[in-house]
Order: C-alpha cells, then sequence, then structure tokens
C-alpha cells in the first residue's frame, strides 16, 4: 500500500481516510486561501473551479516539498446561489451565514487533487445539495450557544454529522462529499492504479 501525504489540516477528512484503512499522514499546505479565492471570484470563476483550484493549490504546494510522494489536496466550496461561503471567523459571522442559508438550498462543492511524483493525476469534485429549513431566530441562537466554536471549523457554521443535520429538511448527495471527501471515487481509482490492494 503507497503511503499518503494528505495536504489539509482537517481533522475528520484524516480520519476518514485511516478509517478507510489508508496510510496516512497529515501536512498542511499553507497557501492564502483567502486571496486565491477573492482572484478567482474577481475572474467570475464557477464555484467548482475554485474548490479545484484551492485542492490544486494545496496538493502542489506539498508535492513540491515531497516530490516523490503521492499527495491529496482537498478543498471544500459552500455556494448559495453565486454568494460563495468560507468557514465563520468569529460566532456573527456564522450566524449570519445560517441566517443567509435558512430557508434556502445551497451547494456543497468538495473537490480533490492527487499529486504522484510532482505531477496531477487525477481529479474530482463532489456535489451535494443540501436545503435548510426556516429556522428561528431563536433557535438559530441557541444552536451557536451550544456548538460555537466547534462548528467554526465547517463551512457555513455547521456540522452535518452532529447537531447540525438538525437544521436541514433535505439533503441530496453524497454523505462523505458533504464532509469534505468524495470518498468512494479515491478509492476506486486508488485500487484502480495499484495504490492500494483490490
Amino acid at each position: 500500500m503507497t503511503p499518503l501525504l494528505l495536504a489539509s489540516q482537517s481533522a475528520i477528512r484524516l480520519t476518514l481516510l485511516r478509517n478507510a484503512g489508508l496510510t496516512v499522514q497529515a501536512h498542511p499546505a499553507r497557501i492564502d486561501e483567502d486571496a486565491l479565492r477573492a482572484a478567482l471570484q474577481a475572474e467570475a470563476a464557477t464555484p467548482r473551479d475554485i474548490a479545484d483550484a484551492l485542492a490544486e493549490a494545496k496538493a502542489l504546494k506539498l508535492a513540491q516539498r515531497h516530490p516523490d510522494a503521492l499527495v491529496l489536496g482537498c478543498d471544500q466550496v459552500l455556494a448559495l446561489g453565486s454568494r460563495i461561503f468560507a468557514k465563520p471567523q468569529s460566532r456573527d459571522e456564522a450566524r449570519a451565514q445560517l441566517d443567509a442559508l435558512s430557508g434556502h438550498t445551497h451547494q456543497l462543492l468538495s473537490a480533490l487533487v492527487l499529486y504522484d511524483k510532482g505531477e496531477p493525476i487525477w481529479r474530482h469534485v463532489g456535489v451535494a445539495r443540501l436545503t435548510m429549513r426556516q429556522a428561528s431566530p431563536d433557535y438559530l441562537e441557541c444552536y451557536l450557544d451550544r456548538t460555537w466554536p466547534e462548528v467554526s471549523h465547517s463551512v457555513g457554521g455547521y456540522q452535518l454529522e452532529s447537531e447540525g443535520i438538525r437544521l436541514f429538511s433535505e439533503v441530496e448527495g453524497d454523505y462523505f462529499t458533504i464532509l469534505g471527501l468524495p470518498l468512494l471515487p479515491f478509492l476506486n481509482y486508488l485500487s484502480l492504479r495499484g495504490f492500494i490492494p483490490s
């Protein structure tokens, strides 16, 4: 089994990969995500292209430091129409995001880019659609009282794998994509290429 370097500081991604039986180490790639995202939005890039470009930038940065390694870059973008959301930096920002999402359907786009020996060899963008019920202001305040700052690690200010599920009326898409790592297509590719036993 080929060892994998994960260009991410996401604990959930690392856990998912290890739970799937992969040998993986996390080495967060330090890139200026906000600047790259802003530049792409200024060029009218689609949410899909933004997620892919951010995942690519992380994978490339780590692959340059470890040119002989198998490196996975990941990123997730939340899109409500043409509006792009990032992880909330404050409780007030999380509340504003939840207010904006409440009663609407948004998309989560989870991008993966895999590098081998310093070159990109595979990429994938998983898409999920989530409909948030119309939550009362009191409920959202109480929700954040119970979940902040844990939800600050999640784009949109919620975590579907915990109490955040109560915010939703409908979810369409792969659960792993929602968590930020489209695991099944990735494992299938690793198997087909012989990186993991099949």
